[in-house]
């Protein structure tokens, strides 16, 4: 078990200050933008571990970033991802559920474990965006 420092419980509460996704960087600047003198590695280290214990969600971004936020579920959960904003969603996902222990099964595995995020635009993104790409918007 590893002791609770200062520094992790600085980062912990960054994290929980903030909404959707953030990667181990730019919660980094963030903290520093505010004062705090932790270094980046220790901000790395910080999140592996609150990963680790399920206290942060922990998944790699389209771009092949891995990204963290605070966990607000205990158990197995999946979620969905605004590109633009970051708003997270999480979701119950049964049907993934069944047909990843069914393909599982199907191939001859056991213990099968999955990872399903679903990224795309949030609905006040999209308005956003078909407003903008409406030339009689832009009229006044």
């Amino acid at each position: 078990m590893k002791r609770n420092t200062w520094q992790r419980e600085a980062v912990r509460e960054a994290l929980d200050e903030t909404s959707g996704f953030i990667s181990a960087q730019a919660l980094h600047s963030a903290l520093h933008a505010s004062g705090s003198p932790i270094g980046l590695a220790t901000v790395y280290r910080a999140l592996g571990d609150l990963a680790s214990r399920g206290e942060a969600d922990s998944l790699q971004s389209p771009d092949g970033e891995a990204l963290y936020r605070a966990c607000s579920s205990t158990g197995h959960h999946h979620h969905l991802i605004c590109r633009n904003c970051g708003l997270t969603v999480e979701i119950e996902a049964s049907e993934v559920e069944a047909w990843a222990k069914g393909v599982a099964a199907e191939h001859g595995f056991t213990q099968a474990a999955h990872v399903v995020d679903v990224f795309g635009l949030c609905a006040e993104c999209t308005e956003r965006a078909a407003a903008e790409a409406d030339p009689a918007s832009r009229r006044g």
